[in-house]
């Protein structure tokens, strides 16, 4: 196999795994999943809200959900590791999940945007926008957006500082897909600032004494002559 093919496969398979443990760990605030290969095996390390519900009681969760991945995806000795997400709330897969969960519980589609939208805003998010599409109101799809902040749409900023999720709820009017992006205020590249170096300073120093000491030579030129003015007309008086 090609190395191309090789890295293909790899991408697909992490793709398929992604999706496979955002459906299992959806109750344990599943936010990402990071898979590395080593001599031993393969290390995966889950970002979670609630480590405790993938763990399970005396790593009874860890051993179900090993025996599951080496099963199912074919991966040799996988080695589960389960980390707790510092700031959920600026995580857009978790936070997709839970306005799908308001929403599959009864809560209107628009009140949990806005209160996806004050919740996220609330952590120091510089901006979101929430896009709600399908049969929302009736038996013709259409699509509503709940934005707050500012979000880049595009160039290199956009790619660096905003971040996507995607999920997809099930209710009595059909299927309805939650589109979020969060705009994260400290991945924004900083302002333009011109800084003097200490060589321009000295050299700035160096200048105006320079200047000083020329105007201190002129001046006394300047009154040399005026004193020698004055003797010559008193001499000639």
């Amino acid at each position: 196999m090609s190395a191309i093919n090789n890295v293909m496969k790899n991408n697909f398979r992490n793709l398929e795994l992604d999706e496979f443990l955002s459906e299992t760990l959806r109750d344990a605030g599943y936010g990402r999943v990071d898979v590395q290969k080593t001599p031993i095996g393969t290390r995966i390390t889950l970002s979670v809200t609630r480590p405790g519900l993938v763990i399970g009681r005396k790593g009874t969760g860890i051993k179900d959900l090993t025996s599951k991945l080496e099963q199912k995806f074919g991966l040799s000795n996988p080695q589960i590791s389960v980390i707790e997400l510092e700031a959920p709330e600026l995580n857009p897969k978790i936070m997709c999940n839970r306005i799908a969960q308001l929403i599959e519980r009864g809560t209107a589609f628009r009140r949990a945007a806005i209160w996806t939208n004050n919740t996220i805003m609330n952590a120091g998010a510089l901006g979101v926008e929430i896009t709600v599409a399908g049969k929302l109101r009736s038996e013709r799809a259409h699509f509503e957006k709940h934005a707050v902040g500012l979000v880049p749409k595009s160039g290199d900023v956009a790619n660096k500082v905003v971040r996507y999720g995607v999920t997809h709820v099930l209710t009595k009017m059909g299927l309805m897909g939650i589109q979020l992006k969060i705009a994260i205020k400290n991945e924004m590249p900083r302002e333009f600032e011109m800084i003097e170096s200490e060589t321009s300073d000295k050299s700035t120093g160096d200048k105006k004494i320079e200047n000083n000491v020329q105007g201190e030579v002129e001046d006394n030129k300047t009154s040399e002559r005026n004193e020698s003015v004055e003797a010559e007309g008193k001499k000639n008086g």
